[in-house]
């Protein structure tokens, strides 16, 4: 079973809408991590190093979403990954934007 603490009172149908638009935005966040980062074969498990990697995995698709080139997320990281001059281009857009 599940609570929600809400400030108005919604129609079920209101507040089922909400809760899987909610579950959608994780559910593809968690599947975009996975396949350009393969998140679940992960093995950090120690101190501060799953929170950290993840912060930076997730930056790292924020700054990918922003850049306007053609392509999939998972090329753009892999493109960046491999070529120094379109990383350089990603970073600069950044600072430009």
């Amino acid at each position: 079973m599940n609570y929600f603490a809400l400030s108005w009172v919604p129609t079920p149908e209101v507040l089922l809408a909400t809760v899987r638009a909610h579950w959608a935005i994780e559910n593809s966040l968690h599947w975009q991590l996975d396949v350009s980062f393969r998140e679940d074969a992960a093995r950090n498990r120690k101190d501060n190093g799953p929170g950290n990697i993840a912060i930076l995995r997730r930056r790292a698709l924020d700054v990918m979403r922003r850049n306007t080139s053609k392509g999939s997320l998972s090329i753009k990281l892999k493109r960046a990954g491999w070529d120094n001059d379109f990383l350089r281009s990603v970073i600069n857009g950044l600072a430009a934007a």
